[in-house]
């Protein structure tokens, strides 16, 4: 499965557009908690406006590493310097290092536009930082922490069968 299963992006879907990108804010911001460093390997492509652009889903995110931020939209993807589309679940897989990207990008799996090199540089600071997403959706989630990390793991698991191959 390397789609978005309907089930989980309708909500997504017609979510209002703010609450989409606070909890996407949320999740951005502990992983910034869990790994204050990720953005340090960048150098000069920190101040690189970065889009990710799920193609099961109506929305893109940007990343401005420099300044930390990160904002969702939808319609027409915003500028952005350097932008990688593909289904939801690849791009999170490549965030942590849980895909070999070179493989999905000459799959055609994902598309990468703009400055390559700003990508190359991201791909290589993400490389050790050991993300691990149902971890960061357990500690948003209070008592429900084991809950919340388990089925996360367990779709994450499901989502990436067959492609769970990391790219070092």
């Amino acid at each position: 499965m390397s789609s978005l299963p309907p089930i989980l992006a309708k909500p997504v879907d017609i979510a209002p557009i703010w609450l989409v990108e606070r909890v996407a804010r949320l999740i951005f911001s502990g992983v910034l908690n869990a790994h204050p460093d990720l953005f340090e390997r960048l150098g000069d492509y920190r101040q690189t406006r970065y889009g990710f652009s799920p193609t099961d889903l109506p929305l893109h995110f940007t990343v401005v590493p420099a300044a930390q931020q990160l904002t969702v939209s939808r319609g027409q993807p915003p500028l952005v310097d350097a932008r990688i589309e593909g289904p939801l679940v690849l791009l999170l897989g490549l965030l942590e290092g849980r895909c070999d990207a070179d493989a999905l990008f000459f799959s055609r799996d994902l598309s990468v536009t703009g400055d390559m090199e700003a990508m190359l540089a991201l791909r290589n600071a993400l490389d050790d930082s050991a993300i691990d997403l149902p971890r960061e959706l357990g500690a948003l989630a209070g008592p429900f922490s084991p809950l919340v990390a388990g089925t996360a793991r367990y779709i994450r698991t499901k989502a990436l069968e067959g492609r769970d191959t990391t790219w070092n």
